[in-house]
């Protein structure tokens, strides 16, 4: 068995010199909200390390919507579910067809469209979100779902489109000819060889899009109004309203929230890396 030289070992102990520190830095936040969780009310501002008495009780409230600001926590969460399934969808709908037209049809004009949608992003999403509310007003769409999922393509859509273009770009021309002397349409070709070759880039964009509207708020703070079509973020953030608020349920509340995206990740990781590097770099 070959041993490591000094020199590797020194790599890996300053990576970890590095990661360690990192790593208890990141999951500081975490682990506090997850303290909050399950301490009682009067323990939760304790400062221990973990409570004296830990509980699940906390989760049963939120649950059960046993408090005021929990009262339709499962229709806020329903919303959230379905816009950013929708926004996912629709994203993966409009990036996927565009790349494809670009990278593969070159259509005219293309390369012009897609550096027009990068150019969007040199303004911070913040900015537009004004001109966002009064185009929805305009259009009769304030207090309805589909403003935020079309805001939340809006938003998406550019880096999606960028990403599968540069995905395309590395898929052999020869498949498209060979498909096409074979008798295949266009939108054969798209349905038979394009979208199969480009399934781990598709599920990275899909699940970029899916995690960008879930954890979506000032958009949906802005176009959505009413108790029951709000999203679970913005509803987080009534918790901060009250002169004594229940620190311990807003964490508990904000922890059931972050499991679904952490399980979508973990679930698609290994295509979230694959999938949104593919084409950086020449062959």
């Amino acid at each position: 068995m070959k041993l490591p030289t000094l020199r590797e070992v020194g790599t890996e102990a300053k990576l970890l010199l590095i990661g360690i520190p990192v790593f208890i830095w990141t999951m500081i936040p975490i682990y506090h909200m997850f303290l909050f969780a399950i301490s009682p009310k009067e323990d939760a501002f304790s400062g221990k390390l973990w409570p004296n008495h830990p509980t699940l009780h906390n989760f049963s409230i939120v649950f059960h919507q046993q408090h005021y600001f929990l009262r339709d926590f499962w229709i806020q969460f329903w919303n959230s579910t379905v816009i950013a399934l929708a926004a996912g969808a629709l994203t993966l709908f409009v990036a996927t067809a565009a790349a494809f037209s670009i990278s593969r049809l070159r259509v005219p004009g293309g390369r012009a469209v897609m550096n027009l949608a990068l150019f969007t992003y040199f303004i911070p999403a913040a900015f537009l979100a004004v001109p966002m509310y009064r185009t929805m007003g305009n259009y009769g769409l304030l207090n309805n779902h589909w403003s935020l999922i079309l805001a939340m393509v809006t938003i998406a859509s550019p880096y999606a489109i960028w990403v599968l273009k540069q995905a395309s770009d590395k898929l052999p021309l020869e498949l498209d000819e060979a498909a096409t002397m074979d008798g295949a349409t266009t939108l054969q070709l798209f349905r038979l060889v394009y979208v199969p070759l480009m399934m781990p880039s598709l599920v990275a964009i899909g699940t970029y899009a899916i995690l960008l509207a879930w954890n979506e708020y000032l958009y949906a703070f802005l176009l959505l109004s009413k108790d029951t079509d709000i999203t679970l973020p913005v509803a987080l953030g009534n918790f901060l309203a009250a002169d004594d608020s229940p620190w311990e349920l807003l964490m508990t509340t904000g922890f059931i929230y972050a499991l679904p995206p952490a399980a979508v990740y973990y679930a698609f990781k290994r295509y979230m890396v694959g999938g949104l590097t593919a084409g950086a770099v020449k062959s």
